[in-house]
């Protein structure tokens, strides 16, 4: 399937664009997946429904678009992240976001009856882990840490994917745990890289 990106749009035709997938992503974060329609997506746009389709031939492509915005973005995000004085708990932060957890949530649950979005999330995942498996790697030995003692890889899966496990089961009305592994999580953080500089969202996760 041609990319949508690579077509050549005018200014106005591409803040169009930007308007339909702002608006199909803020419908999916505030109902879920199910809810975004072309009608839908047009309203809350306030542009007519017939170009939904103009820029994007099925809803699938939209989908797929705005993952791979939301893809690009969080790669360029993470660089800085782990460039940052505190890579882990800014990594750490960032992953317990509830609009970036629900986002990846409502992504992975529609990619299980869409093929080609669950191979683009793929594709851009390990990327991501790829991206921060090397930073990490280096890091941790600064702090004293060997591999031996805790791999990168472990490290980063535990800091990226804890919270979107917490999102599911807070949505299935299940958090026996939640606050124990978040207490747990955080206190080997402080152990490596002390208070944390940036502001902390626990909080807005709903484990203050």
């Amino acid at each position: 399937m041609e990319r949508v990106t690579e077509r050549r749009f005018g200014s106005a035709e591409a803040k169009n664009r930007s308007l339909l997938l702002d608006a199909a992503e803020a419908i999916m974060l505030e109902s879920g997946y199910a809810a975004v329609t072309s009608r839908k997506v047009a309203q809350a746009a306030g542009l007519k429904p017939q170009l939904v389709h103009y820029y994007f031939r099925t809803m699938d492509e939209m989908f797929l678009e705005m993952f791979r915005r939301r893809a690009d973005q969080g790669l360029d995000q993470q660089r800085a992240l782990l460039e940052s004085p505190q890579p882990l708990w800014a990594l750490w932060q960032f992953s317990i976001d509830p609009s970036v957890a629900q986002f990846t949530t409502e992504l992975l649950a529609l990619a299980n009856h869409r093929k080609e979005l669950r191979a683009e999330i793929a594709r851009y995942s390990e990327q991501l882990r790829e991206q921060a498996q090397e930073a990490i790697a280096k890091l941790l030995p600064t702090y004293g840490v060997t591999s031996a003692e805790l791999p990168a890889e472990v490290l980063i899966v535990v800091i990226t994917s804890v919270s979107r496990l917490v999102m599911m089961e807070k949505w299935l009305g299940f958090e026996k745990g939640h606050r124990e592994t978040f207490e747990f999580i955080e206190q080997y953080l402080h152990k490596l890289e002390g208070e944390p500089l940036q502001h902390h969202v626990i909080a807005s996760i709903g484990y203050p």
